[in-house]
């Protein structure tokens, strides 16, 4: 038997075999976009520091992503709270923070836009902090300010779907603050 004739009959006996069972056959966009995410609070307390300087979003397959660039802090000591929330609210005076989308992503990092004095990060308040036209999951992205050393990101999401938090290291001597929303369950 030809190695083509061999490799159709193992496609057919798989294709066979599942079918009997009930099962189908993994998509090829299902098997790369599983997560293991979920929809509930992620946090890391009691540490903190360095300034915020840049908040930034990208594009991907299975998911959007919105980052917070921190300088000055080391990945192991960056404190933040991420959670859907009712309606998110501007930092300081509790006023709601109006988002685009089904649901509210709040960021809060645990680290200042500002150093003596000095905004490090200072876009206007309910402003588009980061543009996100056609992006799949993400409806907007406002600044909810900062005090008393925290600072808060507003995430419009199309819907309550799965996201995962990271920290990572860099650029220079900073951290990244990465929050990841997927586009389906």
């Amino acid at each position: 038997m030809s190695t083509i004739r061999t490799r159709a009959a193992v496609v057919l006996a798989a294709t066979l075999g599942a079918a009997t069972l009930g099962t189908a056959l993994p998509s090829a966009s299902a098997a790369g976009c599983g997560t293991a995410w979920g929809s509930l609070p992620e946090a890391v307390a009691d540490r903190g520091g360095g300034t915020l300087d840049d908040v930034r979003a990208g594009r991907h397959d299975c998911y959007d992503r919105l980052v917070l660039d921190l300088d000055g802090i080391d990945a192991a000591d960056v404190s933040y709270d991420v959670r859907y929330v009712g309606q998110v609210a501007q930092d300081g005076s509790g006023r709601p923070v109006p988002l685009r989308g089904a649901a509210d992503l709040q960021v809060v990092v645990h680290t200042p836009a500002y150093e003596d004095g000095r905004a490090s990060y200072d876009p206007r308040v309910d402003a588009e902090a980061v543009a996100v036209g056609g992006y799949r999951t993400f409806r907007q992205v406002a600044w909810a300010q900062s005090f008393e050393g925290s600072s808060t990101v507003g995430l419009g999401v199309r819907a309550r779907l799965p996201f995962r938090v990271l920290v990572l290291d860099g650029p220079g001597d900073g951290a990244r603050l990465v929050v990841d929303v997927a586009h389906t369950w």
